[in-house]
């Protein structure tokens, strides 16, 4: 397969690292920033190319950039979509732009739509996706495998994807800043700066894990980790006196509600 990245930006490069590992694929990459384009190119053993020729050539075409470039990009390469004769899937990563918007913008062709995260650079990642009635099962089954070293795939309705773009896409910044603050913690403790910051991050990896395998509920997992008058159920009992629920609900509905807005008229 000859797998196209138009943007090597964060998102488009974590996903181009992941593809790299397989074997039997060619990656295209290009950028508005050709530096960056022909760095990644050459770290994933690609190459590095203008649009038009991923437009001509690539099986998958994965669009890696922001919602308000989308149609500048659409306009350049949406007519030689149109006069191919090989197939191809396009697969968008802009937040907030629907399935039938894409369409309108380059075209009726098979478009999956993906909400990565970041730690898919590191193949940790969560992949959110859905796709319009031109996708084959044999499409899926590619993408699939493209996808398959970034992290955890996870079809989900697009009337959802807005909602899990808050929690799985925005989600990593909030959770690097809770380790932040609970790495600054245990340095007012004593603990050494790097020795904090490892143990958090750690925690906060283990305790995903534990939900993810166990499949219990995270009250009855917290529940598990404290006992009466402990050192535990004093921080939990503090937590719980602070508005800090309430504000990472907070949070997530405040990222919610600017990416339906990124959509809106698009």
């Amino acid at each position: 397969m000859i797998i196209g990245y138009i943007g090597a930006g964060n998102m488009g490069g974590a996903l181009a690292r992941a593809t790299a590992k397989l074997s039997n694929v060619s990656i295209i990459v290009s950028d508005r920033d050709e530096e960056k384009a022909a760095l990644l190119a050459q770290e994933v053993k690609g190459t590095a190319a203008a649009n038009i020729e991923i437009a001509k050539t690539a099986d998958f075409i994965f669009l890696g950039v922001k919602p308000q470039v989308l149609p500048i990009v659409a306009e350049e390469i949406a007519a030689t979509l149109g006069t191919r004769t090989t197939p191809f899937v396009l697969v968008t990563m802009a937040a907030g732009i629907t399935l039938n918007s894409v369409a309108r913008m380059f075209g009726k062709f098979p478009i999956i739509r993906i909400m990565p995260n970041t730690p898919a650079f590191v193949g940790e990642g969560m992949i959110l996706y859905c796709h319009n009635d031109k996708v084959l099962e044999n499409d899926l089954t590619a993408f699939s495998k493209i996808c398959s070293n970034a992290g955890l795939l996870e079809p989900i309705d697009e009337s959802l994807i807005d909602a899990g773009c808050a929690v799985s896409g925005c989600g990593p910044a909030f959770v690097y800043m809770f380790i932040e603050s609970m790495s600054e913690g245990g340095i007012k403790a004593g603990l050494p700066r790097d020795t904090a910051l490892k143990l958090a991050a750690k925690t906060v990896l283990g305790a995903g894990a534990m939900v993810l395998k166990t499949g219990e509920l995270p009250e009855d997992l917290c529940r598990k980790v404290c006992s009466p008058n402990g050192s535990t159920i004093e921080g939990v009992n503090y937590l719980k006196s602070t508005d800090f629920s309430e504000e990472i609900i907070n949070t997530v509905a405040a990222s919610y509600r600017r990416t339906v807005e990124l959509g809106k008229g698009k």
